[in-house]
């Protein structure tokens, strides 16, 4: 069966439950929860590519931001916190109007844009790429294991030589997590850290684009994904299509 188009997903989400994606939230307001978890370690490397960053600005990506507590929790209050220019991009109103609020909240509106869109759209991140810092959070959980190869593979495209990717998978059998280690290596991605607590199903990477400025993309079933060049992202591109529906920490 072929996977449905974006547009179907988000439709079929909209009519079984419009609030969904709104509960499944909530997990965040629990500090032991494994969303709670992740959400640190995801900070932890926002975090840390903001402390080590030279002088000037940096520009962050967010893929499917949801609430976007892991960019807007970390940027406010931070020391570069002027130096920051996030787009976060979320397709749920919502969440949408949640991360917004977050953001005026904690004084960084000005610093943290929230974008209501298509996070599979290339033309998305138009004029936010390349980036010091991406986030993949919450992503590979609902999309196909060669659609996620083939982001990996796009990753050179998002990055500024230096930048970093800070991306989130369960690890439930069988796991994927290995692969898409080897992915990121393939494309000319070095590993940072990669974390798995116990006794959480869930793992977070992140790795450090080191590649040069030409960039071979990798190859899924024979056809070659990914971007020529360093930061040259075909605005028409799909990066993939959502197949999940987020019962299950992504």
């Amino acid at each position: 069966m072929a996977n449905p188009g974006n547009d179907e997903v988000y439709a079929d989400r909209a009519r079984v439950d419009e609030a969904h994606w709104v509960r499944w939230h909530r997990s965040y307001e629990d500090p032991d929860s494994a969303l709670s978890t992740r959400l640190r370690l995801v900070q932890d490397g926002v975090r840390d590519v903001l402390d080590q960053h030279p002088p000037g600005p940096i520009q962050v990506v967010s893929i499917c931001a949801g609430q976007g507590r892991d960019v807007i929790d970390v940027v406010a209050g931070h020391p570069r916190q002027s130096d920051v220019r996030a787009r976060l991009v979320e397709l749920d109103p919502e969440l949408v109007a949640f991360a917004r609020e977050r953001a005026a909240a904690a004084g960084v509106a000005d610093q943290v844009e929230v974008v209501q869109g298509d996070a599979s759209l290339a033309g998305s991140y138009a004029g936010a790429v390349p980036a010091d810092l991406v986030l993949v959070c919450g992503v590979f959980g609902n999309i196909s294991d060669g659609d996620i190869r083939s982001v990996v593979g796009m990753m050179p495209s998002f990055c500024c030589v230096g930048g970093t990717v800070v991306w989130t998978r369960h690890r439930r059998p069988p796991d994927l997590t290995p692969s898409v280690r080897d992915w990121f290596a393939e494309a000319g991605f070095v590993e940072k850290s990669f974390v798995a607590p116990a006794p959480y199903v869930l793992g977070v990477g992140c790795h450090q684009w080191v590649g040069g400025a030409d960039v071979g993309g990798a190859e899924v079933g024979g056809a070659e994904v990914g971007a020529a060049k360093v930061g040259t992202l075909d605005p028409d591109l799909r990066l993939c299509d959502f197949i999940g529906d987020g019962s299950l920490p992504a």
